[in-house]
């Protein structure tokens, strides 16, 4: 099970060390420590009837909004690279992971939900791993190898029919990311009613990892006609009883282009900053819930090495008692057999037979019973050896019940393995946590200029 105070194995060499963030780093190190094959956290848990899961290495940016509202062109000016494919078409259909890897690779259906386990769930939902795929990059550029984005079908009203419930499929997506963004196209159908009613949905459940954008703006016209589209958006949005909230923002995008400048404020660098924002916390939420976990195991383990002494003391009580019971439940019958076979025997023979000492204590013992014997009137006499029969019962029956009673205890075997998951939390995984806090405040300090 566990060797020892085993150190977890490294998972980053010097190569990796030289292309991977702080951050990158210190997620891929707290997910390994749950996941080791030999000491992880899950596999330790689990041992002691507890259910952890590994904290995520990336934070997942799910995408949504009308067909050709600009999702897919984000992600391919995000990763610098043409990922996805754009249009005005509805290019979209299905649900599309993008994350980054060693090489480039395309997966679909079941490979892709085996590289995601976290979204298994989604095989209850009827036909939608027939649309889902994954595309994987190399591209190392801004934060990419710490998100993955979640590409969603384009949404339209009218006739068109989804091969899945993409409602129901979009709002759980939305439950399980960490952002998620809603692109509102100027050019397009901005007022999507199969897009508000998710949203709206989606802001009863997840309302603080909403964002609104309106996307394309450069190409909304003047800036009266930019204005005016977003208070069209803004005032439908607010007439949604989940999203009348004040202090409503709806920063304007664009994918920048050198070759068709333009006079519209763009604003995608602060989605850029809002995504650095939630890996950052992601972060302090992974190491903090680190430390939970951390607690929870030495905690349980205290509890249950506290919980076998209590039984231990208890099984001793119950097998002390079953021991006094027996012996009074065989003692008595015998004793009273005896005495009347003692007062059949003279004197003499019974010395012969077991010695002048114990003679003596049989003879004292027999006439006790005998006085006691001639307490009871000869018409109860039957009736008194059925009642010191039951009552020997009874006796024998509370032997065997307490006997009974004993709990289940601790092997040593077992409270050695408990002591070395302790051992192992305390020694190993806090001081390998605090080293990696220390990394992260380090990273700030550099960023920030603390």
């Amino acid at each position: 099970m566990m060797s020892g105070s085993k150190k977890p194995r490294s998972v980053a060499n010097p190569l990796d060390s030289a292309i991977t963030t702080p951050s990158e780093r210190i997620l891929r190190e707290c997910h390994h420590l749950y996941i080791d094959s030999d000491n992880g956290l899950v596999k330790i848990a689990s041992s002691l009837g507890l259910r952890l899961l590994p904290p995520r290495k990336k934070i997942i940016v799910m995408i949504m909004g009308n067909h050709s509202a600009g999702k897919s062109s984000f992600i391919n000016w995000y990763v610098e690279e043409h990922i996805q494919k754009t249009g005005v078409a509805i290019e979209t259909q299905g649900f599309t992971f993008i994350t980054s890897g060693r090489k480039r690779e395309s997966l679909t259906g079941n490979a892709t939900l085996h590289l995601y386990p976290h979204f298994r769930p989604l095989l209850e939902f009827k036909g939608v791993t027939d649309y889902v795929s994954a595309e994987i990059s190399t591209s190392k550029q801004k934060k990419f190898s710490l998100v993955t984005f979640v590409d969603t079908p384009g949404l339209v009203d009218g006739d068109m029919v989804y091969p899945f419930n993409v409602n129901n499929a979009i709002t759980w997506f939305g439950e399980q990311a960490d952002l998620i963004f809603v692109f509102f196209d100027p050019m397009g159908q901005a007022l999507c009613k199969r897009t508000l009613n998710i949203v709206e949905k989606l802001s009863e459940k997840c309302g603080d990892k909403l964002f609104f954008y309106l996307s394309k703006a450069d190409e909304a016209g003047r800036e009266t006609d930019r204005q005016r589209v977003m208070m069209q958006i803004v005032q439908e949005l607010c007439r949604r009883p989940g999203l009348n909230k004040c202090g409503f923002e709806m920063p304007t995008i664009y994918i920048p282009n050198p070759q068709k400048p333009s006079r519209c404020e763009n604003q995608i660098d602060a989605v850029c900053q809002t995504i650095e924002k939630t890996i950052n916390q992601a972060v302090q939420k992974t190491l903090d819930q680190l430390e939970k976990d951390c607690d929870l195991i030495c905690s349980t383990v205290s509890s249950k090495l506290a919980q076998d002494r209590v039984d231990v003391s208890y099984n001793k009580t119950a097998r002390l008692r079953s021991f006094l019971f027996g012996v009074l439940g065989i003692l008595l019958p015998t004793l009273l057999i005896l005495s009347f076979v003692v007062n059949t025997l003279s004197k003499e023979e019974l010395e012969g037979l077991v010695g002048e000492g114990v003679a003596r204590v049989f003879s004292l013992s027999a006439a006790m019973v005998v006085i006691v014997w001639d307490w009871v009137p000869e018409d109860s006499q039957i009736l008194f050896v059925i009642f010191f029969g039951a009552f020997s019962y009874l006796l024998l029956f509370l032997a065997k019940y307490f006997a009974r009673q004993g709990n289940r205890t601790l092997s040593k075997k077992e409270k050695r393995s408990l002591a070395k998951f302790s051992e192992y939390i305390h020694d190993v995984v806090k001081p390998k946590k605090w080293k990696l806090y220390e990394e992260y405040l380090q990273q700030c300090a550099a960023e920030y200029d603390f």
